[in-house]
């Protein structure tokens, strides 16, 4: 168990890592900086802010674990996509997993709110007003690295260039994967995984 973890190790660890220079002004660095630094971070915050609309108004003893599965499935629409981008080389098989995962949380979204209202749960304005935030941040996402890659978009339109997932050549630093990861678990498998907790207690009552 120990060489196969010691060997990605050193694959990992004999790649350069990717930096942006702190002085960097160009567009692509610019617009790198928004998505890591930005754009991905914001998508934290309605999530939390979600989970407790759902709490306020009593989801265990209304949609129940109907609803609560839903969300599990919306955040692994968006968490698929975004492993992707973080750890493999933005390629047509990428753009292809991106843009499934971004109709797919779409249809999704849909659905929750119907879930929800046919249940009897109040889905108030401000729950509304975050759905929004939520719905639009992975079409954002998807559109900026579209832009950034956009020779990768034109092989995707034209069913050519590398169909398979390949490492990034240039990892991210591993302090802000970790990042990423801990405020993953932190703020969205936790609070998420509570709520699933509470409405199958619920429905055992």
């Amino acid at each position: 168990m120990r060489q196969p973890l010691r060997a990605l190790r050193q694959v990992v660890t004999s790649r350069p890592v990717m930096r942006i220079p702190d002085r960097a002004s160009d567009v692509e660095s610019a617009t790198l900086r928004y998505l890591l630094y930005v754009l991905l971070p914001a998508w934290f915050a309605p999530g939390v802010l979600d989970w407790w609309q759902h709490r306020r108004t009593d989801i265990e003893h209304t949609a129940g674990v109907k609803e609560s599965a839903i969300h599990l499935l919306m955040m692994a629409e968006v968490g698929v996509p975004i492993t992707l981008v973080l750890l493999c080389e933005v390629n047509p098989a990428v753009l292809t997993a991106m843009a499934v995962a971004v109709a797919a949380h779409e249809a999704t979204a849909l659905w929750d709110v119907k879930t929800a209202v046919d249940s009897g749960r109040e889905v108030r304005p401000i729950e509304q007003h975050i759905h929004s935030f939520l719905e639009s941040l992975p079409f954002m996402g998807t559109a900026a690295i579209a832009c950034l890659h956009w020779k990768q978009v034109r092989e995707l339109v034209k069913a050519d260039g590398a169909w398979r997932f390949q490492w990034k050549k240039n990892p991210l630093p591993s302090n802000y994967l970790t990042g990423v990861a801990a405020a993953i678990a932190g703020l969205i498998a936790l609070p998420y995984g509570e709520e699933l907790l509470r409405c199958l207690r619920a429905r055992l009552r």
